[in-house]
């Protein structure tokens, strides 16, 4: 059995359909009941990891965890080395987890210093392990709906910033490989798209889905920290602002590692647009 955290979100809903689609049996984790349903044979479990302790019946019979840490978890909590000690107890012999690209380029990055506790905690467990480090996500573009919906515009800080944002789609079939195959134990794959493009070519792919024109509107670094700070913790708003904005060169690089590992070429901004231009209607 396969245990998948925050079976719900952008990573959690496809892995967990991949793993069903292919025979798995699958204990799907969230906080809340889900709104749709999960594929035929999944079992939903409710838990919150941020009391590792509510994870100890839903991993009784697994073989595997993906491990998702929502972003409360990215702030002081209980040592990390306890939920693999948990996991451990319980019979999990393969653990992936989504972690992220900052961790390498960026490590003394304090706002990813939680993350990277639980890197070291997964390394350090004994336990069968892949890490997944992720660059941003083309999901993040569901942040300007409401606005393509009701005004098509796209308001967004540094519009001529190009990175190579990965599908979490991407994310979901290579996890779906770490946790289903052999031969990714101690691999930290650094998953990002195709090719590097920018908020204001983001728009324009979400015009041309929709067939109609999409405006950009650059907004400033301390608009764009206004807004975030809403729902981030500083430090996250400040690290994430200084990737968007100022960049390194690697993480502005596409990385090889969904084709090493798909065998087919990552999925572009275009790709997981089409997908999602529903939302955007």
């Amino acid at each position: 059995m396969i245990v998948v955290t925050g079976a719900t979100g952008n990573v959690g809903r496809p892995l967990v359909s991949l793993l069903a689609g292919a025979g798995e049996r699958v204990t799907a984790v969230s906080r809340r009941v889900p709104s749709e349903g999960l594929p035929e044979g999944v079992v939903h479990s409710v838990a919150d990891l941020a009391d590792f302790a509510s994870l100890g019946a839903v991993l009784e019979g697994a073989d595997a965890l993906f491990l998702l840490l929502g972003g409360e978890l990215n702030g002081p909590g209980a040592p990390a080395v306890e939920l693999f000690d948990l996991v451990r107890e319980a019979g999990v012999r393969r653990v992936v987890l989504l972690s992220s690209q900052i961790n390498g380029t960026r490590p003394d990055a304090s706002s990813h210093a939680r993350l990277r506790e639980f890197e070291r905690a997964l390394r350090g467990s004994g336990l069968e392990h892949t890490v997944l480090r992720a660059g941003g996500f083309a999901s993040n573009a569901y942040a300007w709906a409401e606005d393509v919906r009701a005004r098509r515009t796209v308001h967004a800080p540094f519009a001529d910033v190009a990175l190579p944002v990965v599908d979490p789609a991407d994310l979901a079939a290579v996890a779906a490989a770490a946790l289903r195959e052999d031969g990714h134990h101690g691999q930290v794959y650094v998953l990002t798209g195709p090719e590097g493009i920018t908020p204001r070519r983001q728009a324009a792919v979400l015009g041309e889905v929709l067939g109609e024109t999409v405006e950009f509107v650059e907004i400033s670094r301390e608009r764009a920290r206004a807004h975030l700070a809403r729902f981030m913790p500083e430090e996250v708003v400040d690290g994430t602002l200084d990737i968007l904005g100022t960049p390194l060169p690697e993480e502005q690089r596409p990385a090889p590692d969904v084709e090493r590992v798909l065998g087919r070429p990552a999925r572009s901004f275009a790709d997981w647009a089409r997908d999602a231009r529903g939302a955007f209607r």
